[in-house]
């Protein structure tokens, strides 16, 4: 199981400079195999229907929800919590780590502010 951050799923969807890598990352595995942070599919949908439009942005989150899209709870919040204050993340960051490392996967992202973070590939 893996973990994509918003940076890489945008990056899949607009064909970015760093697609090939994402794909390559994500096609690995089935989707069910991906956690997907609620927050996620936020920033996904907001990026995208900003960018391209709301339809666009509609058939990307109907791709990320056949991932294992994971809801914000408490539990998830005291853990972000604390990874912010360890590492200075903002609350996106930090929700999107702290689901990572909930659920032991490997977090995939392009994101400056988690580079070298225990059990992130940066991309």
């Amino acid at each position: 199981m893996i973990s994509v951050d918003s940076y890489g799923w945008i990056e899949r969807f607009t064909n970015g400079p760093k697609a090939e890598r994402y794909n390559q990352v994500i096609d690995a595995v089935q989707p069910e195999e991906i956690v997907t942070s609620a927050v996620v599919t936020y920033e996904v949908y907001r990026k995208s229907k900003q960018t391209i439009g709301e339809q666009p942005a509609l058939e990307n989150i109907a791709a990320l929800s056949q991932t294992r899209v994971i809801p914000v709870d408490e539990t998830l919040c005291l853990e972000a919590a604390d990874y912010s204050l360890e590492h200075g993340l903002h609350f996106a960051d930090a929700i999107v780590y702290a689901t990572a490392r909930h659920f032991g996967v490997e977090l995939y992202t392009s994101d400056d502010d988690l580079r070298g973070l225990k059990g992130v590939s940066f991309i």
